[in-house]
């Protein structure tokens, strides 16, 4: 259910939403159980572009030459980044913030990190697509990415719900993880939508190859599957729209 202004509204009557990728995602907040509320009809277009631009950031990331590896071995381009102790990576001092992410995707072999850092990047980057340079490098001077500690200006919050929208943040656990390699514990990927997902470290894939793949990840005599979880991650679209 949609609501702009305590009312309920149809897909039908919004005006000025035409990519089908947006009114894809509008069709299915109309079906879903919970409700999708907003002041405004611009709230909820700027949801939608930073939804889209969140499946642009993460397509790119997968074609950009990042590779996948442990906070140990991580490393980025020190010509924008320090790499810090653990394995962190913070904007170099007088540094725009939105060459150094961008950076990422044009020089992505000079980068490697694990699977939340990387999700972490495709936010960022989704951020920057939808505010601009100019607010982006005001609010995230000496951008700092990590596993899911992000700037208090990208405000995060998670719930459990199985009502997946295209562009939220999903989780495959892993229970059985071998103990030797503790980073396959679990994927976090961006959801397209039509059973597609993009984690880094696998690409963009089904749901099913990507079990597979963690499945090919546990310790010796499993007893449980990997699994998608009903855990939803969320920018707070509207903060950051205000």
């Amino acid at each position: 259910m949609i609501k702009i202004n305590h009312q309920i509204a149809e897909p039908g009557d919004l005006k000025g939403i035409t990519k089908p990728e947006e009114k894809k995602i509008l069709n299915l907040m109309a079906k879903y159980y919970s409700t999708f509320e907003y002041q405004t009809l611009n709230q909820l277009k700027f949801e939608l572009l930073f939804r889209t631009n969140t499946m642009k950031a993460a397509r790119e990331l997968n074609k950009s030459g990042i590779k996948f590896t442990t906070f140990t071995y991580a490393f980025c381009n020190k010509t924008y980044w320090d790499r810090l102790m653990n394995g962190g990576f913070l904007l170099k001092e007088g540094v725009s913030p939105s060459v150094g992410i961008l950076d990422i995707l044009k020089n992505g072999k000079l980068y490697a990190t694990e699977c939340s850092t990387g999700i972490a990047i495709v936010l960022y980057l989704a951020t920057l697509y939808s505010i601009g340079r100019q607010q982006f490098d005001a609010l995230f001077d000496r951008l700092y990415l990590m596993d899911w500690q992000f700037d208090e200006d990208l405000p995060i919050y998670q719930f459990y719900s199985d009502e997946f929208l295209p562009g939220d943040v999903l989780h495959f656990n892993n229970p059985d993880f071998d103990p030797k390699q503790p980073h396959w514990r679990a994927e976090n990927v961006i959801y397209f939508g039509d059973d597609s997902y993009y984690g880094h470290g696998v690409g963009i894939q089904s749901a099913n190859t990507i079990i597979n793949f963690l499945n090919k990840k546990r310790k010796p005599n499993p007893k449980n599957s990997a699994y998608l979880m009903n855990l939803i991650t969320r920018p707070h679209y509207q903060t950051l729209y205000r």
